[in-house]
């Protein structure tokens, strides 16, 4: 008899626990919600998500508050939200950094992402471009090739940092293209790209989001783009494939992520919703004219993108023993 009480009081209870969790996910949203981006406002990855964020408000009829903690390539950012409640109601602009190379270059990191967070897809990406400031003499991807190779160490190319996109970018080309350059590691794309327009440095590893107005008014010469096919808003510049370097290629990408414990059918529905803006003509134009690719995808089509990634580029942080540590 005893048994059977226990059994009778634990299916009402799960019973119970089911209907409050079908409710809760039934009547999502019913509040406002918070996208955490681990950059400045007014950048590439800011512009993505409020873009972005405005759609979703729109389609789920409940505010999307975009809240910057910048600092220490996004580790800040993505360790507030691996420690967020899992309600649906906090989400993070997840990149590069976040999901892959933060994990490979810090021996100790308070977050870990595969643990940690639930992907529900892509957003956004932008190939890295070689670019040249208008006063250091390089007009085309094949004069830099040849001045590259003729003078190995020579020649400074900026980065906005070491353990950024754009840095391990750099990294892979030299590898690939068996060059040798000065890199100019700086905290942020920002300034390089003012010394780059300065001729401070006459080179510059640039992602378009954060460049493309100085490409479009001339202020900087873009030379060589690291991506499979050609840039849309830069069709005259080749890409490292047409040089014959068909293993360069590296893009800055935007992925959205909620905390790990976030309710399966909540998850469902913030990816069907992600992918619907993503589809939005006017949000597109909007990434196309800032520089970015939509790319919109689901969850499962985003873990098998990071997961090869993945393999790419600790693979390569490792050859080239790079480490934040």
């Amino acid at each position: 008899m005893r048994c059977n009480i226990r059994l009778a009081a634990a299916m009402l209870a799960a019973a119970a626990s089911l209907t409050g969790f079908g409710a809760s996910a039934q009547n999502y949203p019913n509040q406002p919600l918070r996208w955490v981006v681990g950059y400045p406002a007014g950048g590439g990855t800011d512009f993505l998500a409020r873009t972005t964020g405005a759609q979703l408000s729109r389609q789920l009829g409940q505010p999307v508050v975009v809240e910057n903690r910048p600092g220490a390539g996004a580790i800040i950012a993505s360790e507030f939200v691996a420690r967020a409640p899992g309600d649906g109601y906090t989400v993070l602009s997840a990149d590069n950094g976040v999901l892959i190379y933060n994990s490979a270059l810090y021996k100790q990191l308070n977050y870990e992402p595969q643990r940690d967070f639930a992907l529900l897809g892509m957003m956004g990406r932008s190939p890295l471009v070689i670019t040249a400031a208008p006063n250091s003499g390089f007009t085309d991807a094949k004069s830099l090739l040849a001045a590259l190779k003729g003078a190995p160490g020579k020649y400074s190319i900026a980065t906005a940092g070491v353990g950024s996109p754009h840095h391990l970018a750099l990294e892979l080309f030299q590898r690939e293209a068996q060059v040798s350059v000065l890199h100019v590691p700086y905290k942020g794309g920002a300034q390089a790209l003012r010394d780059l327009m300065g001729g401070q440095v006459p080179l510059m590893m640039l992602d378009l989001p954060s460049g493309v107005s100085a490409v479009k008014s001339g202020k900087v010469v873009p030379l060589l783009a690291m991506s499979a096919e050609r840039i849309p808003q830069l069709p005259d510049v080749p890409t490292a494939k047409e040089l014959g370097f068909a293993g360069v290629e590296a893009y800055t990408w935007q992925g959205l992520a909620v905390p790990a414990a976030t309710p399966r059918d909540v998850q469902e529905r913030l990816s069907a919703e992600l992918q619907k803006a993503m589809g939005d003509a006017d949000v597109r134009q909007k990434l196309y004219d800032a520089g970015w690719e939509a790319r919109p995808t689901n969850a499962a089509d985003m873990n098998a993108y990071v997961a090869d990634e993945r393999q790419k580029w600790r693979a390569l942080i490792k050859s080239r023993n790079i480490s934040l540590d």
